[in-house]
């Protein structure tokens, strides 16, 4: 057997994790995306929807379709920020919180699984190399 390359192994086991985000996601009718950016928005203060692509790293066509999908379940609702009268804040609904809260749950079961699977030796070394491989694309060092 040839050996895997390091992007074919992060590449199918994030598959895999997105496929068992979206199977128990759909249990609830939700998306493993929807998770995501329940997770994203502070359920106390909201978040502003300018900073909200950048820190899930979705591109603001993608997730402006996300939020009006999100808003007519009344997950989220938009509201001006006082703060910057162009702005809007997105701030979650009841239901949003508790759909926040289960996706919550299950992000926190699946790394509790995980650890308890994995050494903690292991782990370290798993978060060393994804933290320099994170830096090496940062800083365009593969290609340049």
């Amino acid at each position: 057997m040839k050996d895997k390359t390091i992007d074919y192994v992060l590449r199918t086991t994030w598959l895999a994790i997105a496929k068992m985000y979206n199977e128990e996601a759909l249990k609830y009718d939700s998306t493993m995306a929807t998770g995501f950016t329940l997770l994203n928005i502070d359920p106390e203060k909201g978040t502003p929807s300018t900073a909200l692509g950048p820190k899930m790293g979705m591109e603001a066509t993608s997730l402006s379709r996300l939020l009006k999908r999100m808003e007519s379940l009344k997950l989220i609702e938009r509201k001006p920020n006082p703060e910057d009268g162009r702005g809007v804040i997105i701030h979650l609904t009841d239901f949003g919180k508790e759909k926040r809260n289960y996706s919550k749950d299950r992000v926190l079961t699946f790394n509790e699984t995980i650890k308890n699977n994995v050494d903690e030796e292991q782990l370290k070394h798993f978060y060393e190399v994804t933290e320099i491989i994170g830096e090496m694309i940062s800083n365009k060092s593969i290609y340049n």
